[in-house]
């Protein structure tokens, strides 16, 4: 696509829409509607055939959804953007148009505990294999890289022990190959971390978290190439399903005009949270991208705009202490999901990752004793008393 304005703080209010267009409306109309009329039974037959653009149903297209399609790929310096009714949906609707059966798929080690039970659905019923990897030197990818190998789908930071991958290693060792790179940008979103523009080819986003911002939508969004996304568009996307509704598009849009002051707080509060964490004595490791002694802390500081939002921790103890400290908290809330307002707190072996088996939730680093914080909006002073009254508890 061709984008009309270069700065992010601009492009997240604007790109894609022209008021003029709609009857001068300065907000984004809500096309709540199914289905579209035709002029006339030539017509109709003209876009069935794709001899005529023009909307048919709102399965295959939304002038509202349109908008915010429009300005995913603006924002992530995509050809186009695709919407779709869960992060879920576009993860399934993705891979599924990159895959095959036999076919075997790279993964960063780590990943959401959906995205790992799809596929483990994915070896069951269709004998495509997947490895897990920390994809951390060239050698190593090489060595995972098999004549079968379909894509590499990378999360970073990954969720939830915070462990940055470097995307630009990943897709020159891919193109080798001729390997499609797919990245899960959540955490980030296209404000701290750009996948494209570092040489991989897919971008997807659970749209639910920072790009609602307001916990009360459940959306997914992938951008990339034209070509792979208009070939989406016609079969994985239409033919399953998994598409957004429009009012659920029209409240990502309204979200994503506040993106990146959002993220700027987000982004603050977590450094100040951090550095709280790390003189606690019943805080044990803690991972978060901006510790200047983590690992890959020189990778996230190359690829990413800050440090984010999110922080995972463990708690000095045992399972039952970790979540005693959940039980004390006054206001942080007790939830899954991430990117909200308010400061949410869970426990990955039992909630967001309990679809994994021990053995490998271990291997990833996911112990009983970890929490994963997602930093609110809230006054950075009041979310450490919470958290720090329910530590001095355990």
């Amino acid at each position: 696509m061709t984008k009309k304005y270069n700065r992010f703080e601009t492009a997240v209010i604007h790109e894609g829409y022209d008021a003029k267009e709609m009857l001068g409306s300065l907000s984004v109309p809500l096309f709540q509607t199914s289905t579209y009329v035709f002029d006339s039974a030539e017509q109709g037959e003209k876009r069935f055939a794709g001899e005529e653009t023009g909307y048919i149903y709102s399965r295959l297209g939304n002038p509202t959804v349109n908008v915010l399609e429009e300005r995913i790929a603006a924002l992530e310096n995509a050809e186009r953007g695709l919407a779709f009714g869960s992060g879920m949906a576009a993860v399934s609707a993705v891979l599924i148009a990159l895959t095959k059966a036999n076919d075997h798929v790279l993964c960063s080690s780590g990943l959401y505990g959906c995205t790992y039970g799809l596929f483990m659905m994915m070896k069951e019923k269709y004998n495509i294999a997947s490895d897990f990897s920390m994809l951390d030197s060239r050698e190593e990818i090489r060595s995972y890289i098999k004549p079968e190998t379909s894509v590499i789908y990378v999360e970073t930071p990954i969720n939830p022990t915070m462990q940055v991958i470097d995307l630009k290693m990943v897709a020159e060792v891919a193109k080798e190959y001729n390997i499609p790179v797919v990245v899960d940008n959540t955490f980030c979103t296209p404000y701290l971390q750009r996948p494209l523009d570092l040489g991989c080819d897919v971008v997807i986003h659970s749209a639910t978290k920072y790009i609602g911002g307001h916990g009360d939508v459940i959306a997914g969004l992938v951008a990339g190439k034209k070509d792979f996304l208009d070939s989406v568009a016609m079969t994985t996307q239409k033919d399953i399903g998994g598409i957004i509704s429009p009012f659920d598009a029209w409240l990502l849009i309204r979200g994503l005009k506040t993106l990146p002051i959002r993220m700027d707080r987000h982004c603050d509060n977590a450094k100040e949270i951090f550095s709280k964490l790390k003189s606690h004595p019943k805080a044990d490791k803690i991972y978060f991208p901006g510790d200047v002694n983590h690992s890959n802390y020189v990778i996230a500081n190359q690829q990413m705009k800050a440090s984010g939002g999110m922080i995972s921790f463990e708690v000095k103890g045992s399972k039952q202490d970790a979540q005693n400290l959940m039980n004390k908290l006054q206001f942080i809330k007790v939830a899954v999901s991430l990117g909200d307002a308010e400061t949410l707190i869970e426990h990955p072996a039992t909630m967001t990752h309990a679809v994994i088996p021990e053995a490998a939730r271990l291997e990833m680093g996911i112990t009983d004793q970890l929490i994963r914080l997602s930093v609110g909006l809230e006054a950075w002073e009041d979310i450490w008393q919470d958290l720090e009254q329910a530590l001095n508890q355990i």
